[in-house]
């Protein structure tokens, strides 16, 4: 042992990188024979000192304290409440084996290294040599050949050129992905013309009807699937067969890359599979939950689930047990989604940092042009207009917060627009009210589409915030007061700031959000109204959930950006600043707030305020129905302010 391990290990008993978990470091079809904690060390050395090393910290350390907490919560259950919950859990398990369904046969198909499959197939020498689509910031894919080196999606490329130096990069061309993206959904609607398309490389498809028709077993639509794709392609794909789509997901990672797993339809065949998986497998546990789960629990498969149900049911809530009861019995979905009516539509770039104005207002041309075709081809017309930035330094002073993460700004309009030249019109305005500003990532959201009225103005009739705001006479010498009208107020009139909430896995609960501090009305007689929020703090520091390096493709960390809105009308702005994300805790633990009225969900479902139930998959929904609390708060303030400032007009 030389003296720098000797120092290590002097220093900690456990090698710093080795407790360093990030998910650069989750195996991934490919990576099975790579050297783990060589891949540990390397991306500890090259973040260390770095804000995405610092956020890791922090979540650690909250990770840590949570499972501390349930740990103590654990200790003190009497073997009256544990024969209590046993009771509890053995009801709920009966009852969700109920509902199992192994009528159906489904079959999730999965594109090997699709952006990288598809760069070697426009250009062949790339074959054999390890390569990635992206740049020295981001990664969007690996092939086959770099993920021997550990290397993979959502790494930043200085790591991974430092796990291999011979890794060659290729520009991500979105273009020529969707292209062959489409040329795949075309083979799948001869198997399912209803399938459900998860990404731009893989789907789910109920292939129960056409086995039947063609009286095929699973396995051989399966092979038959897979040759018609890369006969219509050139590109391989894998795929997975099982009664639900939770247990076809894990299926087609088995026997990648150009391989396939049939899992019987029969429960004795579930349950023996599912007694040994590893519950990282299952989509919906991510990094956090599943040291949650090993740390408290000691549960590392599926099958423990079962085993440990009754304390699940004591330290979680009915939604997230049931969730965990129900991967312990390999239950899954096996119904078709219903068709949801499409509430926004979005685009986004992400670039390295640059204050370059030349080259962001050329960026914002870009994306609004995208922006604009998207919403052509979907016959969609927005009214409001959202941007997002992602800045990369320090801007305002008394915040470091709002200068490091997401800050997104809002207008909604009279008119509903779809066109580039509308688009970037009114978004030149938001982000003129930005600049000066050093940026990484730039994006658009039009929302608020019309419902066949297209290109109608909303009803002159309708009052906007602009009918209420009350101002003193701007010469000062009479005392009457003013209401202004909305040719008075400009475009940045209404600005709101708040926190955003972060969740750590990809279909993880969502903790709740706090929307608990308090908005104050400020400078009256300006035309400039802003709603100052206080960030959240916990112990006197900020809780920064700030991913410097990567927006995690694979296994989103993170609810992005808070871009919901409050749609004002008339043309009123309006501004959030969601960089200072809250780290929220779920199961059954609250946020901590010192509102009368605080916001959040009770049992991981129930709102504090109003009492509906929304469970935690319904992420958008949520928050949709936060923002409407928030929304009812500041009109609220908002009137008692107005009233407090109002004076008796003089005779």
């Amino acid at each position: 042992m030389d003296r720098n391990e000797e120092s290590i290990s002097g220093a900690d008993s456990a090698r710093p990188w080795q407790s360093y978990n990030t998910v650069y470091t989750t195996a991934k079809a490919g990576m099975e024979g790579v050297d783990k904690e060589k891949v540990q060390r390397i991306v500890y050395e090259m973040s260390k000192g770095s804000k995405y090393f610092v956020n890791e910290e922090k979540k650690e350390a909250y990770m840590k304290q949570k499972v501390n907490s349930m740990q103590a919560q654990l200790a003190k259950l009497t073997a009256l409440d544990i024969s209590h919950h046993q009771k509890i859990a053995d009801k709920r398990i009966v009852e969700l084996e109920a509902t199992r369904d192994l009528s159906r046969i489904w079959l999730h198909v999965d594109m090997d290294a699709f952006y990288a499959a598809v760069e070697t197939l426009c250009n062949p020498s790339l074959k054999g040599k390890p390569m990635a689509v992206g740049g020295m910031s981001m990664i969007s894919t690996a092939n086959y050949e770099a993920r021997k080196f550990g290397v993979r999606a959502a790494m930043p490329g200085f790591i991974a050129r430092k796990l291999c130096p011979e890794l060659f990069f290729v520009p991500v061309d979105f273009k020529k992905y969707t292209y062959y993206s489409d040329l795949t959904r075309k083979v799948f609607q001869k198997y399912d013309p209803n399938f459900l398309a998860a990404s731009l490389d893989e789907a789910y498809l109920d292939i129960t009807s056409y086995c039947n028709d063609k009286g095929m077993t699973a396995g051989e639509v399966a092979e038959e699937l897979r040759e018609s794709v890369y006969k219509e392609t050139g590109l391989t794909c894998s795929a997975g067969v099982a009664p639900n789509r939770l247990l076809a997901k894990v299926c087609s990672d088995i026997n990648k890359p150009n391989g396939q797993f049939v899992l019987p339809n029969e429960r004795m065949a579930v349950m023996t599979f599912i007694s040994s998986l590893p519950i990282r497998k299952i989509g919906g546990i991510g990094k956090v939950t599943e040291n949650i789960l090993n740390g408290v629990f000691g549960i590392t498969t599926c099958e423990e689930m079962l085993q440990k149900s009754s304390f699940i049911c004591a330290l979680f809530s009915r939604t997230s047990a049931d969730f965990f009861l129900s991967v312990g019995l390999g239950l899954g979905r096996t119904d078709m989604p219903q068709v949801t009516q499409r509430k926004s539509m979005s685009n986004e770039r992400t670039f390295s940092p640059t204050e370059d104005e030349a080259l962001i207002y050329q960026k914002l041309v870009d994306i609004s042009e995208n922006l604009s075709s998207d919403l052509k081809k979907q016959g969609f017309r927005g009214r409001t207009l959202t941007l997002k930035l992602k800045t990369s330094c320090l801007r305002y002073s008394w915040c470091i917060a709002a200068s490091l993460g997401v800050r997104t700004r809002a207008v909604t309009l009279p008119n509903y627009i779809c066109s580039s030249e509308d688009i970037m019109k009114h978004a030149t305005k938001l982000l003129k009210a930005e600049l000066p500003v050093s940026l990484r990532l730039m994006g658009l959201r039009m929302s608020h589409f019309s419902d066949g009225g297209e290109g109608v103005a909303i009803d002159p009739k309708q009052k906007t915030l602009a009918n209420f705001i009350v101002t003193e006479n701007a010469s000062g010498s009479g005392h009457e007061d003013q209401t202004l009208t909305e040719s008075d107020i400009n475009d940045d009139a209404l600005a709101i700031r708040r926190g955003t909430s972060f969740c750590s896995d990809k279909h993880e609960p969502c903790e709740s959000v706090d929307f608990t501090d308090t908005y104050q009305l400020s400078d009256h007689n300006q035309t400039d109204i802003t709603y100052c929020h206080n960030e959240a703090e916990n112990g006197g520091t900020f809780d920064l959930q700030i991913d410097d390096f990567r927006e995690n493709v694979d296994n989103l960390d993170t609810v992005r950006g808070s871009t919901h809105l409050f749609p004002t009308g008339g043309g009123q702005l309006v501004d959030r600043d969601s960089s200072s994300g809250l780290i929220a805790e779920s199961g059954p633990d609250k946020c901590k707030s010192t509102d009368d009225e605080a916001l959040f969900w009770l049992n991981d479902y129930q709102c504090s305020v109003c009492g509906i139930e929304l469970p935690p998959s319904f992420v958008e929904e949520r928050q949709e129905h936060f923002d409407f609390h928030l929304a009812q708060r500041l009109q609220d303030e908002e009137s008692s302010n107005i009233n407090r400032n109002l004076k008796p007009k003089q005779r």
